[in-house]
């Protein structure tokens, strides 16, 4: 199982359709997770307002509605609270940013999604759409570990797991996209 390569300023890799489908498949769900999975969650609220109004300016400003992290684990992962000892400032905080991580966690899921072939094959990689594979792949781990119980205990946990333990395929999915992060920085350094 070959990882990135060097290629210029960015890099490169070979994916075969299963590997490219997978990838794709738990990029899809993380961007839909993201995306709350309706069409326009990600966008702010006030998107299609009056031009002018306080409604216009707050999606202008890419302001949020949500003061309290989301209620699966997973996606308050992803969007996790910046002050926990301080559930006004958190709220506050998520009000002005949620929206634009939100946003930029979909472009990189999107940059993902463009430059992978759907059948697999070889990924030319620039150096912004790396730096996008990584974020994607990033948060494909993070909601993965949440999914898993990924501790500090993970790798002895799994060590010795059986090959017939449901977890077994998501643990190799999980440490293989671990693998391929790795492969991409080491290409980038």
């Amino acid at each position: 199982m070959a990882g990135f390569r060097a290629a210029g300023e960015g890099a490169t890799a070979r994916f075969a359709a299963g590997q490219a489908g997978i990838i794709r498949n738990l990029v899809s769900q993380v961007a839909d997770l993201i995306g709350d999975g309706t069409p326009g969650a990600a966008e702010p609220a006030g998107q299609h307002a009056e031009p002018g109004s306080a409604a216009a300016l707050a999606a202008e400003l890419q302001l949020s509605d949500a003061d309290a992290p989301p209620a699966d684990p997973a996606l308050a992962r992803l969007l996790p609270d910046a002050y926990r000892d301080d559930p006004e400032a958190a709220a506050e905080f998520r009000r002005y940013t949620e929206q634009g991580l939100r946003t930029a966690k979909l472009e990189a899921a999107r940059r993902v999604l463009d430059t992978l072939p759907a059948r697999g094959g070889r990924v030319r990689l620039s150096a912004d759409d790396s730096q996008a594979w990584l974020r994607a792949l990033n948060d494909v781990r993070l909601a993965l570990s949440v999914r898993l119980g990924v501790t500090e205990d993970f790798d002895s946990d799994v060590a010795g797991m059986d090959r017939g333990d449901p977890k077994f395929a998501y643990v190799w999915v999980y440490q293989w996209l671990a693998y391929l992060q790795e492969t991409l920085v080491e290409a980038l350094s």
